[in-house]
């Protein structure tokens, strides 16, 4: 069955929660076709180009059954999961951590994109569902979402199908990037496996092998 894009979303910069944080992590969705550049969206925004944007984070995919889970899991709070609400740029059914591997490619609309890396939770998705710690429980359930680098610029739009563009044999799947990382003990031999995985983006990289030493 063929997996299409529910929803585009992009975002402006805005204030999040009392603290008066800048953040662009609220989505709304596109109407029509939009240019995907190399670094995102044209008109998507990050506040801080730090951690977030950039060509190797240049579209984040979050699952949009991942949101029926955390209604599940936390009633008191169901009006808070909605698409869009963990910043997301792509949404779906039917791809999530365990089936996405790392160095595979979609063609969507007119552009090839491929997986970069799993998404890392920050601070702002406390602020953003008002629930400190919030952030790290998103980690540990390892329904992160992950990035896409751009590879072929071109139009997006909602409706458009996810048409895989080559094989990734032997790569690791997302949630595996987070089990390899979460592993208590580390496991050297995972930690060199994924530090070698050239397609995996090059601070996950860095971050694998640092600890090996």
């Amino acid at each position: 069955m063929p997996i299409r894009l529910e929803h585009l979303l992009s975002g402006r910069i805005g204030v999040l929660a009392e603290a008066g944080h800048r953040s662009a992590i609220f989505k709304t969705a596109v109407d029509g076709p939009c240019r995907l550049e190399r670094e995102g969206l044209a008109g998507d925004q990050q506040a801080d180009r730090r951690w977030h944007g950039g060509p190797e984070r240049a579209l984040l995919h979050y699952p949009a059954e991942h949101y029926a889970t955390w209604r599940a899991e936390l009633p008191a709070f169901s009006a808070d999961f909605v698409v869009g609400a963990f910043g997301e740029n792509l949404s779906t059914h039917g791809l999530s951590e365990d089936t996405v591997y790392i160095g595979q490619r979609f063609r969507l609309g007119s552009a090839l994109i491929e997986v970069s890396q799993p998404r890392r939770p920050c601070w702002k998705l406390d602020h953003r569902f008002d629930r400190p710690g919030f952030s790290r429980t998103v980690e540990a359930t390892r329904r992160s979402g992950w990035l896409y680098r751009v590879l072929e610029t071109g139009s997006v739009r909602a409706g458009d199908e996810f048409i895989a563009a080559g094989d990734t044999p032997g790569a690791p799947s997302v949630r595996e990037v987070w089990d390899a990382w979460l592993r208590t003990p580390p496991d050297p031999r995972l930690d060199a496996f994924m530090a070698a995985t050239p397609t995996l983006a090059a601070v996950w990289r860095q971050a694998f092998a640092q600890r090996r030493h």
